[in-house]
């Protein structure tokens, strides 16, 4: 069963690198184009084999990782359409697989002694992890809400 859904900026560039694609279930580059990752989301229900996704230390069994493909410099920040999709897709993988939306959190939010990740959305002026996570909960909210209404 899948417990949570975790979403991260890769901390590299506008397109994903097989490092990404490794690590993360999905990855959204510059433009909102979705990549899949390596591992299928399934591959995380057991990570005792060692073929999963490693996105969230302590936190990969039971975990779907989405990753925006950006700030490996602050010139570099996360797009309004990498937002969106990714938000998007979180909705419909949280319909999919059943999993509430108080459990769709940031990695930041999951390890808060990782402070670099998604701790802000410069196009909205926004700072924070707790403000960027309910952001993110937020608009992934109106995703589900559009989905399930046709």
């Amino acid at each position: 069963m899948f417990k949570r859904i975790v979403y991260h900026w890769t901390a590299g560039n506008y397109s994903p690198c097989m490092t990404d694609l490794e690590h993360y279930h999905f990855i959204i580059d510059k433009e909102g184009k979705v990549y899949k990752g390596v591992y299928k989301p399934e591959d995380n229900l057991n990570c005792k084999d060692g073929k999963y996704a490693a996105h969230t230390g302590g936190g990969n069994t039971g975990a779907i990782g989405i990753a925006v493909a950006c700030r490996k410099s602050p010139a570099l920040p996360p797009t309004k359409e990498q937002i969106e999709k990714m938000c998007k897709l979180g909705a419909k993988l949280s319909i999919k697989y059943n999993i509430p939306l108080e459990n769709i959190i940031t990695h930041a939010e999951f390890s808060p002694n990782r402070k670099i990740d998604i701790n802000s959305i410069p196009y909205l002026n926004l700072t924070g992890i707790k403000p960027c996570g309910d952001y993110l909960r937020k608009l992934t909210k109106e995703c589900i809400e559009m989905d399930k209404n046709g």
